[in-house]
């Protein structure tokens, strides 16, 4: 999974730390009803912006979060919540056999 910011792709993935970080920030009482916010349509722009934040950290980005805040997602904020949703099913989803 990656996310283009300034014309530069970085790559993002859910690591459990990531996951137990992101659970805290978006104050979630369990994984679920971080899964169900997103499943729902209920999140906020601040989630968007966690999950991304958690998707970098774990895929080693150097990306600031003054670089998140203001830099360019190609697509917009429609594709940035795309990829964020898009990140979060996939830490619940098996690899393929």
């Amino acid at each position: 999974m990656a996310l283009v910011i300034d014309g530069e792709t970085h790559v993002m993935r859910l690591t459990l730390g990531a996951l137990a970080e992101l659970e805290a920030a978006m104050e979630a009482d369990s994984l679920l009803a971080m899964v169900q916010r997103f499943e729902s349509s209920s999140f906020t722009a601040g989630d968007v912006l966690a999950l991304l934040r958690a998707g970098l950290k774990g895929g080693g980005c150097g990306v600031s979060d003054e670089g998140l805040l203001h830099g360019d997602i190609e697509g917009g904020p429609i594709a940035a919540a795309r990829a964020a949703a898009e990140l979060l099913a996939r830490a619940f989803t098996a690899p393929p056999a």
